[in-house]
């Protein structure tokens, strides 16, 4: 009957093969690293300096901890498993993947087992027990694989947690007011592995993990935490197929897409993405055929809510001569004001454009004369009206 696998096979081995092995280890660990320079490709170099001591160490303490495992099953490995985690983060160190290492293993169980097989039978081991050897040497090459793994993946979460760290510290750069010096940004840039970008541009939306947004973007994408919201610097926003990348990013959520602009001016887009979504969001300007905005599209909008208070002055002043009507007739001659500013006083487009009689556009027109004065003859008053009709709720109520 088949026994079931162990995760500690060498606990069946009897202690005393120890003894009989341990003096094929020196010569048995000159024969591994000779087989791993000429059997693994990323290893086949001359086995000195740094890398040739530390292939060597790891070759000698891993027989020496295999065989301290058949003599002492109990006795816990200790600081003997740091060696291989460290193998494994200098694998990632040194920018290779784990491939070469994990080969080295495998190949230096085969050549383990093969020597130790060799020594069991001159020593009149039991086959039963070169069995259970063969298992142990395979059991334990995985452990010591797993650790270098367990290794390999802590730099890269460690490396990438450097990285972000890195990224954000540029993208706050990039957006800080007053600016950075370019120097610095520059340096910045170099040590996040960033290419400043000829163009690049923001893209802002209201609710939103900074680094989870740049991840659906790309990996191209800076992520950026301001007060006003969450932005991502996003380079080549004109490139193909951008804004389409930006709207699958963005999904069902409401954002924002800055001006394209130099490096030096990624706050200018910043801001105006933030304005622009800020305004989206009060309703003041759509986005029509989805949830993006797109801030050069709406400049007016921009710079007349740069300043709300001040729009909002604009507008009661602008409108005053409207306080005295009553509401129904306020709603009536500001609509027939706002048409006739946008078609150039022509009284029957007006009429066209509210489906009233021109005789009744004629005698709104006389109202707001009446009301307004020189005001609409003269082109900076023409101006302030229709800034003042922009903006929703600017017109003043008499108390």
């Amino acid at each position: 009957m088949t026994r079931p696998l162990s995760d500690t096979p060498w606990n069946a081995v009897p202690s005393t093969v120890a003894a009989a092995l341990r003096p094929e280890l020196p010569a048995l660990a000159d024969e591994i690293i000779e087989a791993i320079s000429h059997g693994v490709p990323g290893y086949a170099r001359p086995l000195e300096g740094p890398f040739g001591r530390g292939l060597r160490a790891g070759v000698e303490q891993a027989l020496e901890q295999f065989l301290g495992l058949v003599e002492r099953p109990d006795a816990a490995r200790g600081a003997g498993r740091e060696v291989y985690v460290a193998l494994g983060r200098g694998e990632m160190r040194a920018g290779r993947s784990l491939d070469a290492l994990l080969a080295a293993y495998r190949l230096g169980a085969r050549v383990a087992w093969r020597r130790l097989a060799s020594a069991g039978e001159r020593a009149g081991l039991e086959p039963a027990t070169l069995y259970g050897l063969a298992e142990s040497i395979f059991a334990y090459i995985d452990e010591l694989s797993g650790e270098s793994i367990e290794g390999y993946a802590a730099e890269q979460a460690a490396a990438a947690g450097e990285r972000q760290r890195l990224r954000r510290r540029l993208g706050a750069l990039l957006v800080r007011h007053p600016p950075a010096d370019a120097i610095a940004v520059e340096e910045a840039a170099a040590a996040a592995g960033w290419a400043l970008p000829t163009e690049l541009a923001a893209v802002a939306v209201s609710v939103d993990d900074p680094e989870r947004l740049a991840g659906r973007l790309g990996p191209d994408a800076l992520s950026v935490a301001l007060p006003a919201g969450t932005c991502a610097l996003l380079p080549d926003p004109r490139g193909p197929g951008r804004e389409g990348q930006i709207r699958a990013a963005l999904g069902d959520r409401r954002g924002a897409l800055g001006p394209a602009l130099g490096w030096p001016e990624a706050r200018v887009s910043a801001e105006r993405a933030l304005a622009a979504l800020a305004l989206a969001r009060d309703g003041v300007i759509a986005a029509p055929g989805g949830s993006l905005v797109v801030a050069d599209d709406h400049p007016l909008d921009l710079l007349l809510y740069a300043d709300a208070r001040l729009s909002r002055d604009l507008a009661q002043a602008a409108l005053a001569p409207l306080d005295s009507e009553t509401a129904a007739s306020r709603a009536r001659l500001r609509e027939t004001l706002a048409a006739w500013l946008a078609h150039r006083a022509r009284t029957e487009q007006v009429a066209g454009v509210l489906d009233v009689h021109p005789q009744t556009v004629r005698y709104r027109l006389a109202r707001l004369r009446e009301l307004f004065g020189e005001a609409l003859e003269d082109p900076e008053g023409r101006l302030r009206l229709e800034l003042a009709l922009r903006v929703p709720g600017g017109q003043s109520v008499p108390s």
